[in-house]
């Protein structure tokens, strides 16, 4: 009897479907749970009676990720839906953002994770507002790879003169923006055509279909080399005096936030400064020899020195930058306008700086790109502003590491999130 293959694992990829009020997002994403057979079937029976109560022949798909009472009731998406499901070689995480304009700040915040973005365009609409809007958010939070689907071809004949002009005019505009990786496919999500079979009806698109090209996609962390970032999240000393070994323990917990990190290595403790070595790394109290993007492990050093929550372990070598004001692009995500004269604290990783805004240089208008003088930001807004801050932030640019480039900003009275930021 052979060796059974081994499957190939293309790792997890976190992507976001966006576009504008009723392209269709969540009757895509249910195509996709559906046609993948990723649903469980109690969730299938459930959504089979709803939309007979609704007087439909077929499924409703769309019932699937709209998770809100609301929602359900009509028919649109208002909080980002966040949806798992695999297939034999890979995991992934949908992020369903809403289309409605008011809710801007959601999308932000589902993209500011995904490594890839589907731009829904309804082929009887073509570009919209909101397709560019969002293209403009996507491109901005810096999602590598964007994915234009014209949905509901159903509606147009399957032509395909319609499908090259949108994608001529979605290029024109995507050129001002300077996005350079965009690809385009054809689609109905409603009867399943090129979602995860190609179906009979687009037989002049010869490209892949939507599931394949998800499939290909490059996961996080996985396109360039990312230097090494384990901010400190907890100090571990166990107080277990009748365990000699665990007497001089003092272990570093954390997240690596992007790069890897061998025993033996050289590593330097931000904000002092000090250098030491790696003496071992543990997850559960396992030694490793390695640690690497995206898990959570112990560090144990060579030397003792002072560190404690908010500090971080970088590699001697590619050492971040350690600044007391930092440049950025700003989300705004209260209804509270923002206020100069305030105090914000400003959650950058695992530290927690007091900030003040030393200038707001203009505010975005996301609907035509233009760049307008401003003193306050409104819900929604978007904007160039410059923090002064109590404390060193060790940053790198957003566009070279997305999680030690991004921040938020917190009411220090109520400690509501209220902005969301990139740095750089």
């Amino acid at each position: 009897m052979s060796a059974p293959e081994k499957i190939e694992n293309h790792g997890l990829l976190r992507f976001l479907t966006c576009g504008s009020v009723d392209d269709g997002k969540s009757t895509l994403i249910g195509r996709l749970l559906f046609d993948t057979k990723t649903i469980l079937a109690d969730t299938l029976s459930a959504i089979e009676r709803t939309s007979q109560k609704r007087g439909m022949e077929a499924v409703d798909l769309s019932l699937l990720t709209d998770g809100l009472q609301a929602e359900r009731e009509q028919g649109i998406t208002i909080d980002v839906a966040y949806r798992y499901f695999s297939t034999g070689t890979r995991k992934y995480i949908i992020a369903d953002a809403p289309g409605h304009e008011q809710y801007t700040r959601n999308m932000v915040t589902a993209a500011s994770s995904a490594n890839l973005a589907i731009i829904l365009v309804d082929a009887r609409k073509g570009v919209l507002t909101q397709t560019r809007r969002h293209s403009y958010l996507a491109h901005l939070v810096n999602i590598p790879h964007l994915l234009v689907a014209v949905n509901k071809m159903d509606l147009v004949n399957y032509d395909q003169a319609v499908f090259e002009k949108i994608k001529a005019d979605y290029l024109a505009f995507a050129a001002q923006l300077g996005i350079e990786d965009v690809r385009f496919i054809p689609l109905s999500a409603l009867n399943g055509d090129m979602v995860v079979d190609r179906g009979e009806a687009l037989s002049w698109y010869k490209g892949p279909t939507l599931l394949e090209i998800l499939e290909a996609a490059p996961g996080a962390h996985s396109e360039q080399a990312e230097a090494f970032r384990f901010p400190v999240q907890f100090v571990c000393r166990p107080q277990d005096s009748a365990n000699p070994e665990l007497h001089d323990y003092r272990g570093f917990m954390g997240r690596v936030e992007s790069g890897e990190l061998a025993v033996g290595e050289a590593v330097t403790v931000l904000p002092s400064g000090r250098e030491t070595r790696v003496k071992d790394i543990q997850i559960g109290g396992q030694s490793i020899p390695a640690a690497v993007s995206e898990q959570s492990v112990t560090l144990l050093l060579e030397d003792e020195i002072d560190i404690s929550r908010g500090d971080m372990i970088v590699r001697s070598a590619a050492q971040p930058q350690v600044v007391k004001q930092i440049d950025t692009t700003v989300c705004w995500l209260a209804e509270t306008p923002l206020d100069r004269a305030r105090t914000y604290l400003i959650r950058h990783t695992t530290r927690e700086v007091k900030a003040k805004v030393a200038s707001i240089d203009y505010r975005v208008d996301v609907n035509t790109l233009e760049q307008q003088a401003t003193d306050k930001l409104q819900m929604n807004d978007i904007a160039r502003v410059s923090f002064k801050l109590a404390q060193p932030l060790f940053i790198d640019p957003y566009s070279q590491n997305r999680a030690t480039g991004a921040f938020i900003v917190i009411d220090e009275s109520t400690n509501n999130t209220i902005g969301a930021g990139m740095i750089g």
